[in-house]
């Protein structure tokens, strides 16, 4: 009995450290310079209130609106600079920024979403200051939808599409967890979650996107793929079904967790430029 009890107490013990390193992990930033592929890109530094700056890039369009572009987790404004070509092409302006923890703007970890959103205001903010009596929409893969739907006081947006956003956290790292270990999801996942106060303090609660679409206030194209085990497509039309009455959802056949404009560049174009259009045309 002292061994079985022994065993228990050991597993139970790196189960909680391998979660532990695990959660450093998933909230650790990761600074560096992000260079301009070419001079067509202006840098732009911006303030917040926590004194950290946020560094992105600015597209010049020509007065038909400007865009906010916000990626995904663990990556930078380059992913996002595909979809800025295609979207200054169509006439508007464009605006990428580093999310603080990536690339260029520093950040002391990770929030999921929550404390992003200063930065996501500071960046609308600008665009409505630089380009005033034009709409602004936004465009957030994941990560960048997250911080842009949690964000409590940003300006509001003529036109959003949010991009494989998860609904909860809890959903969102047993989703992430199940891909890994199966079953032993759910327990592994409280000891995740229980680091959110303790590390960041953040309560579960706060992290939960879905609670949030109902204050939205703006048109929204929900997008996401029907293979993503990550927020799977039950979740996404979850997401939806909270949303307010002006939505489109479009689910893309056979796409996973993965940046869908790469994935189907020229479904992405009719949609998603059909959406803009009709939504941040000239006032």
């Amino acid at each position: 009995m002292k061994r079985l009890t022994w065993a228990c107490a050991t597993a139970v013990a790196a189960a909680m450290l391998s979660t532990w390193v695990a959660g450093s992990t998933l909230i650790a930033g990761k600074q560096y310079a992000v260079a301009a592929p070419d001079a067509g890109l202006r840098t732009v530094r911006l303030a917040t209130p926590a004194g950290r700056p946020v560094e992105g890039w600015l597209l010049p369009g020509e007065d038909k609106g400007a865009l906010l572009l916000l990626h995904g987790i663990r990556a930078d404004r380059t992913q996002m600079l595909a979809r800025a070509r295609f979207l200054q092409a169509a006439g508007y302006a464009v605006l990428l920024i580093d999310l603080p923890g990536h690339g260029a703007s520093p950040a002391p970890a990770i929030t999921f979403g929550l404390h992003e959103g200063a930065a996501v205001k500071a960046a609308l903010d600008y665009l409505r200051g630089t380009y005033p009596g034009q709409r602004v929409g936004v465009i957030g893969v994941s990560l960048g939808a997250a911080s842009y739907v949690l964000c409590a006081d940003c300006p509001r947006a003529d036109a959003v599409v949010l991009e494989s956003m998860y609904p909860t956290i809890e959903e969102a790292v047993q989703d992430r967890l199940r891909m890994r270990v199966g079953p032993l999801a759910a327990p592994l996942s409280q000891l995740l979650l229980v680091q959110l106060p303790l590390r960041l303090d953040i309560e579960p609660e706060q992290l939960r996107p879905i609670e949030r679409m109902p204050a939205l206030d703006a048109p929204v194209l929900i997008a996401a793929g029907d293979a993503d085990q990550h927020t799977t497509i039950a979740e996404t039309r979850r997401i939806f079904a909270a949303a307010g009455r002006d939505k489109a959802l479009w689910e893309v056949p056979g796409a996973a967790h993965v940046d869908l404009y790469a994935f189907a560049p020229a479904e992405y174009e009719r949609r998603v430029g059909a959406f803009l259009a009709r939504h941040l045309g000239v006032p």
